[in-house]
């Protein structure tokens, strides 16, 4: 099942940052998740085959032999499907000498013998001749998701045989999989008539005279062979097992090895979490994911703040003093639709109130506002950057948040990738928040005519307020011990501050534009299908691989690509591949067409969030990237490429808006090289950016022993891909690729490379020998990565671990550097009274709109600034640019 989920999910779609493959993980893992789902087995089992030199080979030595040997990108996934099932406590069994349905078959027929309905799911067709009115097997029939049910009655329609004679009728088709020979022109209607005749093969071969005409020549000649096949093809009922049946009865899972392994493999998808973890048996009743054992509630003493004066009074009482609050709400944060429908606070010692907003006295919201803005009043909050736009547009100001309690667990695992508070709530404090009984006890009351829904919501809201509190306590303890608490404090929440306003102030955009290069990149796509479907000389969908297979491969006899399960892939790589392979024009048009309809889809969906205002609004995610780096979404920023001309042509689409003179973009010029130097020391690339001269000729000189002069574009090329990939934890494998050379010429140039740039060298292995020693890396602010990989008894999850070790320490530096250099930036222009301000950050550059007549001052104040960030060996430059527009204020 591993292996068609491997197929089933294209390898290109599914990868780790460090380029580990995880489709037949990803495949398998949702598999099981369904099948746990919809089958609600109370035992479990899953069996693996060790290798193919099994009993059956020492029989019949070319038993499977025709096998081409599975695609090491498969083979290094084989052992992550083991921890998977580690971590949700399945047993899993695997015996040399025998087939994984050797051991299915075993455990079926003690199964069904112990009086238990069993269910066998499979890709093997062998195990038909398990199946009874006790043992039905579930055989998949598209990829990995949907299956048929196999009962004797299905077997017997399907196939024309009872499951007791489905290995006489195999033996007789042959299987050329297993390479067992079948009878010559016999298939499975002629075999499956012959067993109906005469009941079995041990009848037929008695009988085997009395089959007439060439076909009973044929029979007659090849049953020898089919006798072996018949041996082969029994499966073993009474293999000796180190497990019973009843030890394979469901366990909880190891819920935190669990996130902490899907973290790991990147497996971002809250819904196969979410199906994941339902059917985890420790899991309560309705529960989704969560990262503990099922706790307790909490129950909170409440207070319904609904008449005048009562908000006023309990602020007095409770959040007077510098004591942190806690405050959850319940809100809508959409542009200009934003709105606070409750509110509730939690004080330390237990008081906690429900509020309403909209029902507030015009004194109470006076105060409650006067607190909220109150830097020097502390409070608690759970994704602090979504509750100030919420409350911004609500018209209130939020400051002093003092904790965040999901910033609080990004950064003590900065590798997560869910952030509820009933996750957190379950893993830091074993606590359910669905489980409170104080709304049951009579605390609560909004008057006789008022319904339970409503009181249990309030009580529900005030429960999150003091989970919120309770969170901030126990991480801020824990960020302490790991020097994180000031990372937090300085850098994280002034930056979520920061971003809320942000993505308030969007960016304004050239909507007709937009409409203009939709049109033209939807008029290119036309034309390369025009183009495609000329140089064939018929119609044909470029969308569809398997006809792109049959028209170069099978029509035009190009150069066979990577072979996959459904013929040869026509995935971009080979695309390219082709296209130098061959003077056909084809493989460039159809990378055309790929690349015009990406630019269309893109400016599509940048056409959809233009708002009212006519701005672009993104939002910015704090807690995504492992490295601390920043994403965007809705719309995503970093896939509008930078580098192309259709992707210079789409960010003049973001212009500087009304009241505002122009638009003036900053970023550093090689920041990660100058972090590499920094922490390496190595003298001879510290000296490189002293010189002053174009860094990579510099160094291309020193590799390549020329001088500076001699360094051609070539030569450049390759050492600008190769210090990049350095800072990226790239492997000699992976600079290849990226070359296009061969491994061992990149492995050359990367060993040259070390020869000039010894410290650099010795860094790189420092780094990954001192994280596999701590567990972890650090950046120059302390922001660390967990690495628990680094010391598996699994090579690939070690090697996936030592180049996050590479990498971490660079990216995530630069990602520091670059919010230290915002903070700085926003904070001069705030202390300066300049109305200029900061809209957007991506990748290393941040996009700021200039109010009139303040240019000069602005660029002055950024270049110092960002300049002045963080004082590095090598330091920091900053390129400046100003326009009308993205593009145009390009550098």
């Amino acid at each position: 099942m591993a292996y068609r989920a491997f197929y089933a999910f294209p390898a290109e779609n599914f990868a780790t940052s460090t380029g580990q493959p995880t489709n037949a993980v990803y495949g398998f893992a949702s598999m099981l998740a369904n099948i746990l789902r919809d089958e609600a087995p109370t035992h479990f089992a899953v069996a693996f085959d060790v290798s193919r030199k099994t009993f059956r080979a020492g029989i019949y030595p070319e038993y499977k032999a025709t096998r081409s040997a599975s695609p090491s990108e498969f083979r290094g996934q084989v052992e992550l499907v083991s921890e998977l099932l580690d971590t949700m406590r399945v047993p899993h069994l695997r015996l040399a000498e025998f087939e994984a349905d050797d051991i299915i078959a075993t455990l079926a027929t003690r199964a069904a013998a112990e009086g238990f309905e069993v269910l066998i799911l499979t890709g093997d067709r062998d195990a038909l001749q398990l199946v009874s009115e006790d043992v039905t097997v579930l055989y998949p029939t598209k990829g990995v998701s949907e299956m048929t049910r196999y009962t004797p009655e299905k077997v017997e329609e399907k196939y024309g045989v009872t499951p007791t004679q489905y290995p006489d009728l195999a033996a007789l088709r042959g299987d050329p999989s297993d390479n067992l020979p079948g009878i010559p022109g016999v298939g499975e209607k002629t075999a499956a008539k012959w067993i109906g005749q005469y009941g079995s093969f041990a009848a037929l071969v008695e009988h085997a005279d009395e089959v007439k005409g060439k076909i009973g020549e044929k029979l007659r000649a090849g049953l020898d062979a089919v006798k072996l096949n018949r041996e082969l093809t029994e499966l073993v009922r009474d293999v000796e097992l180190p497990l019973g049946v009843q030890d394979l009865d469901r366990k909880p899972y190891d819920r935190e090895a669990a996130l902490v392994l899907l973290d790991a493999l990147e497996f971002r998808n809250q819904a196969l979490r979410d199906r994941l973890f339902a059917a985890d048996p420790g899991a309560a009743e309705g529960e989704a994911v969560a990262a503990g054992a099922a706790g307790p509630g909490v129950e909170v003493e409440g207070e319904l703040l609904t008449e005048a004066g009562a908000a006023a009074a309990w602020l007095a009482e409770h959040a007077a003093g510098a004591a942190r609050i806690g405050l959850a709400a319940d809100y809508t944060w959409a542009l200009g639709e934003g709105r606070v429908t409750a509110i509730a606070l939690a004080a330390a010692g237990g008081p906690a109130a429900w509020l309403d907003p909209s029902a507030l006295a015009e004194a109470d919201e006076q105060a409650f506002a006067g607190w909220l803005a109150d830097a020097g009043r502390p409070k608690a909050l759970h994704i602090a950057k979504q509750v100030m736009r919420a409350f911004a547009e609500h018209g209130w100001t939020v400051r002093g948040v003092v904790s965040d309690s999901a910033l609080g667990a990004y950064l003590e695992k900065p590798g997560r990738r869910t952030f509820g508070l009933d996750v957190l709530a379950e893993e830091y404090l074993g606590r359910q928040l669905g489980a409170s009984t104080a709304a049951d006890s009579g605390q609560l009351a909004f008057g006789e005519d008022a319904d339970d829904e409503a009181a249990a919501a309030a009580q529900g809201l005030m429960v999150q307020a003091r989970t919120v509190l309770d969170l901030a306590e126990v991480l801020d303890e824990r960020l302490a011990k790991d020097q994180a608490l000031t990372l937090m404090q300085d850098v994280e929440l002034p930056i979520a501050e920061l971003l809320a306003r942000m993505e308030r102030s969007g960016i304004a955009a050239d909507l007709d534009w937009l409409t203009q290069l939709e049109i033209q990149f939807g008029a290119a796509v036309q034309q390369a299908v025009k183009e495609a479907h000329h140089s064939v000389g018929h119609e044909f969908n470029l969308g569809s691989p398997k006809q792109l297979q049959e028209v170069l491969f099978g029509e035009l006899e190009l150069p066979k690509t990577k072979k996959i399960k459904t013929g040869f892939t026509t995935d971009a790589d080979a695309l390219t591949w082709l296209a130098a392979q061959t003077t056909h024009e084809l493989p460039v048009i159809l990378l055309r067409h790929r690349d015009q309809t990406r630019l269309r889809s893109t400016v599509e969906g940048l056409i959809k969030t233009v708002a009212a205002d006519g701005r672009i609004h993104t939002t910015f995610n704090q807690m995504v990237a492992a490295t601390g780096r920043l994403s965007s979404t809705d719309p995503n920023l970093q896939n509008i490429p930078v580098r192309t001309e259709e992707g210079r042509m789409i960010r003049r689409a973001f212009v500087v808006g009304a009241g505002f003179e122009e638009l003036l973009t900053a970023d550093y010029s090689q920041i990660e090289l100058r972090i590499m130097a920094h922490l390496s020391e190595d003298e001879a690339l510290l000296a490189a950016f002293d010189s002053g001269e174009d860094l990579h000729t510099t160094v291309g000189s020193q590799v390549f022993g020329v001088e500076p002069a001699r360094v051609d574009a070539e030569m450049r090329r390759k050492i600008k891909a190769m210090s990049y990939g350095l800072a990226y934890g790239l492997s000699a494998f992976g600079l290849s690729q990226q070359l296009g050379i061969e491994a061992a010429e990149a492995r050359r140039l990367m060993d040259t490379y070390f020869e000039r740039f010894g410290g650099v060298r010795d860094y790189l292995r420092r780094v990954v020998e001192e994280a596999r020693h701590t567990g972890y890396t650090e950046t120059v602010l302390g922001r660390r990565r967990y690495l628990p990989d680094l010391t598996s008894d699994n090579r690939q999850r070690r090697e996936m671990a030592e180049r996050m070790a590479l990498n971490a320490p660079i990216q995530g530096s630069a990602a520091d550097i670059v919010k230290i250099a915002m903070l700085k930036v926003d904070a001069a222009l705030s202390g300066s009274g300049l109305s200029s301000r900061m809209l957007l950050q991506v990748h290393d550059e941040i996009v700021l709109e200039v109010a009139p007549g303040e240019r000069s001052r602005v660029e002055e104040l950024v270049r110092r600034e960002m300049a002045d960030a963080y004082p590095l060996r090598a330091p920091l430059d900053v390129s400046v640019g100003s326009g009308h527009d993205w593009e145009g204020a390009a550098h």
